[in-house]
């Protein structure tokens, strides 16, 4: 059972690393650049820890600064507002992504402008025969851990479903739940002060006051986990902050 928590906690953070990291604060924020060479690895190393729930960065993004522009309105992909309960908004939510995948979104070129592409990688990563083997792959693992059949019950359904279950956990509970630094319109809310959970990402009241800065960490009890990670980077030349990027780009 131990080798089964081990691999739950190297899939929840691995999964996530890269959905805040790459999805998050550079495609759909731009809060850094970095070169062509270094986005195509980091499509590669999403696709290997997101697994059977990869996401398309560029599909993300886009949906993503829509999201901050019609944050809690009919037209926010995703809302607890105007969704009936966290199925509904997760449902919604897949089916805008599916439709700016595709195109059938039609999307203001200023909301697209710098979100990586990489469409053919895409269409290998998002195939559901890909992410069919994904999931056979963890009820593999699983078996060789010689894990109890409750826990295939429970955690199997979590690894199939990991970028969705983060989304939903920040664009539910984060829009209903914790305390607010700064009264803005919207709903957003921060979960815990020091997110040792979603990589700093619940600090979501902080991040929807300024959507450019890469550190959602604000007071003195907070703390972003994944701020020190992109100034390492930083220091390695792997990503470039970019300099006067104002904290209100995309919001």
């Amino acid at each position: 059972m131990t080798g089964v928590i081990i691999l739950f906690i190297i899939h929840w953070y691995g999964s996530l690393f890269f959905q805040t990291f790459f999805h998050h604060r550079y495609a759909s924020h731009a809060m850094f650049t970095m070169s062509r060479t270094w986005e195509k690895i980091f499509h590669v190393l999403a696709w290997f820890f997101q697994g059977s729930s990869y996401l398309s960065p560029y599909a993300y993004g886009v949906m993503h600064r829509m999201h901050h522009k019609y944050a809690d309105t009919e037209n926010d992909p995703h809302s607890p507002i105007f969704d009936k309960n966290l199925w509904n908004m997760m449902w919604n939510t897949r089916t805008y992504y599916n439709q700016v995948g595709t195109g059938e979104k039609v999307i203001e070129a200023k909301y697209i402008k710098g979100v990586p592409s990489w469409r053919s990688w895409d269409k290998f990563a998002g195939n559901n025969i890909i992410r069919l083997a994904w999931v056979l792959t963890y009820i593999g693992l699983y078996w060789l851990f010689d894990a109890p059949i409750w826990a295939y019950i429970v955690f199997i359904p979590m690894h199939a479903l990991m970028s969705p279950l983060h989304g939903a956990i920040i664009n539910w509970f984060s829009h209903k739940y914790g305390y607010r630094n700064y009264e803005v319109k919207d709903t957003s809310t921060n979960l815990m002060p020091i997110d040792w959970l979603m990589w700093g990402e619940s600090l979501h009241n902080n991040h929807h006051k300024f959507g450019g800065r890469p550190n959602f960490a604000v007071k003195k009890f907070e703390f972003d986990p994944m701020y020190p990670c992109i100034q390492l980077m930083e220091r390695l030349n792997i990503i470039q902050f970019k300099k006067g990027k104002l904290d209100t780009d995309y919001m």
